[in-house]
């Protein structure tokens, strides 16, 4: 499984600076005007819906690292110990 985003993806999961607090995170969000679907035990990684084809783009310019195709963190993190979907 990849954990590149695939090509006209509703949902990506992005990673925001480990330092930042939620409410930067969900600033730089909203200012990319794009809607979170949901959050992670790591406030720095959330799922979200970018608001078309250049909301990719927008959370870049926000701040994000790095976008992930959410069902590839998903399936890593339900198969650890205790991991949750």
């Amino acid at each position: 499984m990849s954990l590149h985003v695939r090509p006209g993806a509703e949902a990506v999961a992005v990673a925001f600076p480990p330092w930042w607090s939620s409410q930067q995170v969900f600033s730089a969000v909203a200012s990319a005007n794009a809607d979170i679907i949901r959050i992670t035990a790591i406030s720095s990684i959330v799922v979200v819906k970018p608001d078309n084809e250049v909301g990719l783009a927008r959370l870049r310019a926000s701040g994000v690292w790095l976008t992930i195709d959410p069902q590839a963190i998903s399936a890593c993190w339900a198969s650890l110990p205790g991991g949750t979907r």
